[in-house]
Parts: C-alpha cells; sequence; structure tokens
C-alpha cells in the first residue's frame, strides 16, 4: 500500500479511454464555469439597466421624451426600455395612420410588446440550456470513465495468480477520479442555473408588469386625447 494514489500519479496512470472522459470533463467544467460568470455579469447588468429606465419612467418625464432617448441609445438600453419603445413605436405608427379606435391601438402597441418580451427573454436565457445539459449529463460521462476504468483494471488482474487490495486499490481509485471530476463539473451548473432560473423569472414577472402598466397609461392618454378632440 506504499503506491503513489495521489490525484495526479492517478490521473496521469489511467488507461487511455479514462483520461480522454477526464479531459473532455475538465473542458466541460471550464466552459461551464465561463458561461456562468457570463451569464452573472449579464444579469447584473440587466437588473440594474431596468431599474434605471424604471426610476426614470416613473419620476414623471414625458413618454415622448423617454422614447426620444431610448431611440437614441438602443444599444446601451436595456430589455424594459427596449420594449417600452417597441409598444411606443407601434403606437405612434398607428396614431400617424390617424386610427382613433382605443383598442386597435392598444392591441397594436400590446402585441409589439410581446413580441419585444420574447426577443429579450429568448436573449436572456442564452446558455441557460447549456447548464442545465452540464448539470444532468456530467455526471454519467464520469462513471461512463470509472465504469471503463474498473473493468479495464480488473481485466489487467486476471493473469495474476494472487490478487490482494493492494493490487486492486490503484486501478479502482484511478477510475472513481473520472466520477469526482464528473460531479466536480455538475454541481456549480446545477446550482448556478437554478440561481439563475429564478432570477429569470423574476425579471420576467417584472418585464410583464412593465408591460401592463405601460398599457394602461398609453390606454388613459387614447381616452384622454379622444376627449380633448370630442
Amino acid at each position: 500500500m506504499n503506491q503513489d494514489l495521489s490525484i495526479l500519479h492517478m490521473v496521469l496512470n489511467a488507461s487511455l479511454v479514462v483520461q480522454l472522459v477526464m479531459l473532455l470533463l475538465i473542458l466541460i467544467s471550464v466552459s461551464s464555469w465561463a458561461a456562468i460568470f457570463r451569464k452573472l455579469f449579464a444579469l447584473n447588468r440587466v437588473k440594474a439597466l431596468n431599474e434605471g429606465f424604471e426610476r426614470e419612467f416613473w419620476s414623471g418625464t414625458s413618454l415622448n421624451d423617454l422614447f426620444g432617448a431610448a431611440t437614441k441609445n438602443a444599444r446601451q438600453s436595456g430589455p424594459m426600455e427596449r420594449i417600452f419603445a417597441s409598444g411606443m413605436r407601434e403606437y405612434q405608427k398607428l396614431r400617424e395612420r390617424r386610427i382613433a379606435d382605443t383598442s386597435t391601438l392598444m392591441d397594436g402597441a400590446r402585441r409589439a410588446m410581446r413580441a419585444s418580451f420574447q426577443r429579450e427573454m429568448d436573449v436572456i436565457e442564452t446558455n441557460l440550456s447549456f447548464l442545465a445539459s452540464v448539470g444532468s449529463v456530467s455526471p454519467y460521462v464520469g462513471l461512463f470513465g470509472t465504469v471503463w476504468g474498473i473493468m479495464h483494471s480488473f481485466v489487467g488482474l486476471a493473469s495474476l495468480q494472487q490478487v490482494t487490495l493492494a493490487t486492486v486499490a490503484p486501478g479502482i481509485a484511478e477510475a472513481l477520479v473520472s466520477t469526482a471530476i464528473g460531479l466536480f463539473a455538475a454541481i456549480p451548473a446545477v446550482v448556478a442555473y437554478n440561481r439563475f432560473a429564478r432570477d429569470i423569472d423574476r425579471i420576467a414577472i417584472k418585464l410583464e408588469t412593465f408591460i401592463e402598466e405601460f398599457s394602461n397609461i398609453l390606454q388613459r392618454n387614447v381616452g384622454a386625447q379622444s376627449a380633448s378632440g370630442q
């Protein structure tokens, strides 16, 4: 039992198939961590931009001024501001066509905001499916490496006359490293996926609430303009 059972020694002495599985899992783990940090920064930016626009929206600034700013800074704006701009743009187009029917105006604005909402959510949910795949598949990939390594070890022991724990342990330990790396890749991905999914749900609820509130404001404006026109 004096054999070197350090992690590095076990990795270097594992069979070729197990080493390839370990390398694949390490690459997956690195990609997963990169996706986690990108998503973390992206969601924090989305939250900050949404909160900033929401404060501006409820500060009393006119809708036309907000629309002008949103159009000018479209690339730097957040999802909520782009949804607002989509609804306002469609509303103004319908008004320019001298459509006065309230339901037509509101349906057009809502459809535009809903389409924008779906586009924004597609962007926000980017890489989320990758994390889910890493969390569900990595343990099985690691288990495959372990099964292959144990099978390879027992095949090598078949030619020995006497088998003891000292001869079996190194091969089994080398194979189990594959499962450990698989879990190392899967656990952070699962935790991050659950955290991000919860945050994205909150963002979606906030955006949907804004759509309804903005629709109500537009409807009141239409009613006020119709009353003044009469």
